[in-house]
């Protein structure tokens, strides 16, 4: 490595530090801290984000990407140090265009929007929340402001979560993915009495379905010396490094599957973090660039491991064993697999998940163009989410409420999550067909030959590379629709022993 390349990578580190201390916040904030803490706390994240902020876009900070570059003398584009630029490069200048001060009331807005937002879930109130999340929108809009070149408002914020993906592109693969989940849930509703789930409800102590979520995290590759499972009100993980993952579930002692699966999906995002090479770390190569490709992650070990047929072969024993619930293999796959719409998108099966995903995607689009004002937002909700579930919502803690992303400010996340769903289908696609006997040994509880194929293709790059240029190189082929459509009708078609 050139002497310039080092004295970048050294510079960047400090960044990387400060980043990985802000998470740690985080995680406090959301498992362990006090109530009264709040306002501290959003000082301090407030801080630390001003001198994160300060120093990265230091003209100091431009000068070493500059001569970095010079220095790469002919090295390979995919290579570490030429990487390690071109991001460097592309968050600095992103990055230059917002006022520190503009930075630093993001981080406290969330750190206040969360903890506000905590108490208005719990109270089903969104008046009390309103305020907080009409500041949060301002604040994203003045953000918007900062940028020119994009085709629309919305594009900023997106290329925040997805590098380079555009709300067109998304909007046409979420036309796509809606024009065929309608009438696929419309048809299994039909046959709904085909599927019996009514074992997955009953009363399942929460240190019972502990222990049944620590074995099938063991499973996966959960390790006690790198990692921590904690609660919280709605469930993440974070990382601080790699060897030191942050996961959290939440329990709920009448449906033992939503704390079982909430933790397989926030374990998938651990494996990803964990998985980064260790000669990315304290780089901005260290940290995940693609929240689609993180997503695609936790909905693979979620869905298409946890909730797969294989699998059922292991985990109905376990089922059995930490909670005396007698389902086998066959009855618990397609009990976990009954399409039924409901309210909460954490706890949605995976056909009705898109069109959860779907509906926030249409509604931040328009608040941040201002079509839609935040006072008029609980109804725009019940009345869309009505139009696709054909429910009425009950409440604000099961419709706008149920989600902690706004109180955050994270306003251009949510499409990363269908689109996780769809990358997810082609890195499963490619992993059947390089890994020999894949479904057998995941039947017999042996998940670390899929986990190390992840690792391989997918979890050492880091922000290496996009989404889109990731699954060039592993799949062939960009984000594509057809092969989780494939997926999920076959999968399906089995559950409910229907032609589809």
């Amino acid at each position: 490595m050139s002497e310039p390349v080092e004295q970048l990578r050294n510079h960047l580190a400090t960044l990387s530090d400060l980043h990985n201390a802000a998470a740690l916040l985080q995680w406090d904030q959301q498992t362990m801290m006090p109530p009264r803490g709040r306002g501290a706390r959003a000082e301090t994240a407030a801080t630390l984000r001003r001198i994160a902020h300060e120093r990265f876009t230091a003209s100091e900070t431009g000068a070493l990407i500059d001569a970095a570059r010079a220095a790469l003398d002919g090295a390979p584009p995919d290579s570490d140090e030429a990487r390690l630029v071109a991001v460097a490069r592309r968050r600095w200048e992103k990055a230059r265009r917002v006022p520190v001060e503009l930075a630093a009331e993001l981080a406290r807005a969330a750190s206040i929007g969360h903890e506000v937002w905590v108490q208005a879930r719990a109270e089903s109130n969104f008046a009390l929340f309103e305020p907080y999340l009409r500041h949060n929108v301002e604040l994203a809009c003045q953000y918007v402001a900062c940028f020119d070149g994009y085709d629309c408002h919305y594009d900023v914020l997106l290329d925040d979560y997805e590098p380079g993906m555009r709300t067109a592109e998304v909007a046409r693969l979420f036309g796509q993915l809606k024009e065929e989940l309608v009438p696929l849930i419309a048809t299994l509703r039909e046959h709904a009495d085909r599927v019996d789930d009514a074992p997955l409800h009953g009363r399942f102590p929460v240190e019972s379905q502990r222990r049944l979520v620590e074995r099938t995290l063991a499973l996966m590759g959960f390790d006690p010396m790198g990692w921590r499972l904690d609660e919280a009100v709605h469930p993440f993980a974070t990382s601080v490094g790699r060897d030191d993952v942050r996961i959290t579930t939440r329990w709920d002692e009448s449906y033992f599957p939503a704390a079982l699966f909430g933790a397989m999906h926030e374990c998938g995002h651990g494996l990803y973090e964990e998985g980064i090479a260790a000669e990315l770390q304290r780089t901005p190569l260290g940290q995940t660039e693609s929240l689609g490709l993180h997503e695609s992650q936790s909905r693979l070990w979620e869905n298409m491991v946890g909730r797969g047929r294989s699998f059922s072969s292991a985990l109905a024993p376990l089922v059995r064993e930490c909670l005396g619930v007698g389902l086998d293999a066959e009855r618990l796959y397609r009990a976990v697999n009954k399409v039924r719409p409901s309210f909460i998108r954490v706890e949605a099966d995976e056909a009705t998940y898109g069109l959860h995903i779907i509906l926030r995607f249409e509604l931040e689009q328009e608040l941040i163009d201002g079509a839609l004002a935040i006072s008029d937002l609980p109804a725009a909700w019940n009345e869309r989410f009505r139009a696709s579930f054909g429910l009425e919502v009950p409440d604000d803690a099961h419709g706008v409420l149920q989600d902690v992303h706004w109180s955050a400010g994270l306003i251009g996340y949510f499409p990363t999550y269908a689109l996780g769903n769809l990358i997810a289908g082609e890195l499963w696609e490619r992993a059947h067909a390089d890994v020999a006997d894949l479904e057998e040994r995941i039947a017999a509880g042996q998940l670390a030959p899929l986990r190390e194929w992840l690792r391989e293709n997918v979890h050492r790059h880091g922000s290496k590379f996009t989404a889109v240029e990731l699954l060039e190189r592993v799949v062939g082929r960009p984000i594509e629709v057809g092969p989780f459509l494939s997926y999920l009708k076959a999968k399906l078609a089995d559950v409910y022993r229907l032609e589809l």
